[in-house]
């Protein structure tokens, strides 16, 4: 069993343990080394006495015998004894009969949060006459709420002895003392202010605990709000943070990872890798995924504090999570420029072959097709317009062009063939056309081109776009690969799937016909003409 001390503090028999009573003692001592040669010295030690008195009667441990913990809780309360003022201030103050104030949240006469005790201390006034101008101001004016949240949140709590002092000034000593005199030393008791007024009036007693009983309802529905705001941001933090863990490490399909943002954004980290280097792309992913997710993680934490209100000492945390977070998204950004990721710019190349003499049936052959390169590792990257598979075994990225189909009545008869990408400036966007891998070519009356597109190895990706138009006259029937299909610009005027003039397909191909309205598949015209 531990060995316990008796002690008498301002008065008042203790019992406490002898670990405790060692760092009891050797706190009283400094306090009294800090403060004995000064004037007004004893009062002051008695002052602290008697509060670290109170604080004990108020936190006795088992049995009632003063615990290291109840020691070190006090020590935290009162502050230590390098943290008072210096012993010249204290003469200083002595001397001249003042004490500097400060301003600060009363905890000794609170209704919501000690804003009003606090000002009422600091100007010596009863803080009734605060909190009535609070309620003025905020009904009539509709600021006193705004100003009193402000006051809330700027001003901190005098939650020790130190800044107790500095709240009340020269008025410590005389609070000190109505605390002693009050029944059960009541930590919580409200200090008198302008002598007269505020001890001998029951409107305002009556007024205050009007204020308090409606401070209570008041905490109560703000507790109650806090709580959905809580419950809100967890639930937020929580799914996005859970959506960016399925989809972007377990690669999960389903609803997180649809076309929601008109693409596939499972496959984004990987397309990240076109464009930039390979050194960069592990920082960029690293720094991309460290923004992302630690505001999630803080959204969960904060929901977390507002539903179960506890207090924690998050100051230093926050402030680097804050300056880590901040750094990625400065590193990222720079990074991302020192790459030279830039679509500030937009050039074209056009090249065009002349169809002489066109028969009047055109065959539109696909050299090579996509599908014959698609393997396992082949990755989707689709929007609306635009199509990319991503080939991670060769690393090569496969891009689909445009295809358009119109008669010649304004140009003549060919194939015309438009290569666009981006740079950073004109000429970077010009010279990134030129090396776009397409190919093309007529034989007699047949047209060849491939299905996709391509990028040299090692240069990344520039929102290449290719649109290859072919140019024919009025009634020229067309047999096209089914597999180019795709390709085609379907902002015409009619409807594949409309079942009065269906879309004729034999063994693999598909039958056109221009006309004066555009491009229409045959059926559909020749069922027009009758």
């Amino acid at each position: 069993m531990d060995k316990t001390i008796n002690i008498n503090l301002a008065g008042t028999l203790f019992k406490i343990d002898e670990d405790a009573f060692k760092i009891l003692r050797d706190y009283l001592q400094a306090i009294d080394l800090r403060f004995r040669n000064t004037r007004g010295g004893n009062e002051t030690i008695e002052d602290i006495e008697s509060r670290i008195a109170e604080i004990f009667n108020s936190q006795k441990g088992i049995a009632g015998v003063i615990s290291k913990e109840n020691v070190e809780s006090m020590i935290l309360i009162i502050g230590k004894p390098e943290d008072f003022e210096s012993a010249e201030t204290e003469e200083e103050l002595a001397d001249t009969g003042f004490r500097r104030k400060r301003l600060y949240r009363n905890p000794d006469d609170t209704i919501i949060s000690g804003v009003c005790g606090g000002i009422g201390a600091y100007l010596n006034t009863d803080p009734v006459l605060l909190r009535i101008l609070f309620v003025i101001f905020t009904v009539f004016f509709g600021v006193g709420f705004f100003v009193y949240l402000i006051l809330w949140v700027a001003l901190p709590v005098a939650n020790n002895e130190i800044r107790r002092r500095e709240m009340y000034g020269n008025e410590y000593g005389r609070v000190m003392a109505q605390r002693r005199q009050s029944p059960g030393n009541n930590t919580t008791y409200s200090p008198s202010y302008n002598k007269g007024y505020y001890q001998t009036s029951r409107v305002g007693n009556a007024l205050n605990e009007s204020f308090r009983a409606a401070g209570r309802v008041l905490f109560i529905i703000l507790r109650i709000f806090l709580v959905f705001v809580g419950a809100f941001l967890l639930l937020t933090g929580f799914i996005f943070l859970l959506t960016f863990v399925l989809i972007f490490v377990f690669k999960m399909p389903g609803a997180f990872s649809t076309n929601a943002l008109d693409f596939n954004i499972v496959y984004l980290p990987e397309f990240i890798n076109y464009l930039v280097s390979p050194a960069v792309f592990p920082w960029i992913i690293i720094l991309g995924s460290l923004v992302l997710i630690l505001p999630l993680l803080a959204l969960i934490y904060w929901g977390v504090k507002m539903i179960f209100w506890f207090r924690a000492n998050d100051g230093a945390i926050s402030l680097i999570l804050i300056v880590v977070w901040t750094l990625s998204l400065t590193a990222l950004v720079i990074l991302l420029f020192s790459e030279e990721v830039s679509f500030a710019e937009k050039s074209r190349s056009t090249s065009k072959i002349p169809l002489n003499n066109p028969s009047d049936t055109i065959h539109i052959l696909a050299a090579n097709r996509v599908s014959d390169l698609i393997t396992e590792n082949t990755l989707p990257f689709n929007t609306e317009d635009y199509s990319v598979l991503i080939n991670n075994e060769k690393m090569e990225l496969y891009i689909s062009p445009e295809l358009e189909i119109e008669n010649t009545s304004e140009e003549p008869s060919g194939i015309s063939v438009k290569m666009e990408s981006y740079g950073s400036n004109e000429i970077k966007a010009f010279n990134n056309t030129k090396e776009l891998i397409y190919n093309y070519n007529i034989s007699g009356d047949t047209i060849f081109f491939d299905d996709y597109f391509t990028i040299p190895a090692g240069r990344r990706w520039s929102v290449d776009n290719i649109e290859i138009t072919i140019n024919l006259p009025e009634g020229t029937i067309l047999r096209i690969d089914s597999s180019l299909e795709r390709l085609l610009d379907m902002n015409r005027n009619f409807d594949k799937g409309d079942n009065d003039y269906p879309l004729e397909h034999k063994e693999g191909y598909s039958f056109w016909k221009i006309t004066d309205d555009g491009l229409m598949p045959a059926g559909q015209y020749s069922s027009k003409q009758k």
